[in-house]
């Protein structure tokens, strides 16, 4: 497996592996246009990759401006190798080396990405106004 920074010229690739998954599953494909994913890579935050064999089977986005993580999906053909946890690492490495905020996300409820951030140490806040379970995860109480 290969890590890297998303580049624009890798959006339909990661939107395909958006439009793949199972859980937390985006009801209207267009709600989330090629110009989101410009403005998360280019003016709000960074994003990465993972390659398996020159796919991209993975990616993950942070949003500095809004303090949330915008995007971590990893297509389910490649679930449980640990693309997810090293999607994750590295983007909350690159996040809390720009600022000290805690960082926020959102996932449905009983999926198995609820799952995944509890054991990665994240703290649930609430439920958001959509019904997904709402996390936050401090600078100090990120695993290493």
């Amino acid at each position: 497996m290969l890590l890297r920074e998303a580049r624009i010229a890798d959006i339909p690739l990661m939107a395909e592996v958006r439009l793949s998954v199972k859980e937390n599953a985006l009801n209207t494909p267009g709600a989330v246009t090629y110009e989101d994913y410009v403005e998360y890579l280019t003016h709000r935050g960074q994003g990465w990759v993972a390659e398996v064999e020159s796919r991209i089977v993975g990616f993950a986005i942070a949003d500095l401006q809004g303090h949330n993580i915008w995007a971590l999906f990893v297509h389910p053909a490649f679930d449980r190798q640990g693309i997810g946890r090293a999607l994750h690492d590295t983007m909350l490495h690159w996040y809390f080396s720009q600022t000290a905020e805690p960082v926020w996300l959102g996932t449905a409820p009983g999926t198995r990405a609820e799952a995944f951030y509890r054991k990665a140490g994240w703290q649930q806040t609430g439920t958001r106004a959509n019904g997904e379970v709402r996390f936050e995860l401090e600078a100090n109480r990120k695993e290493q």
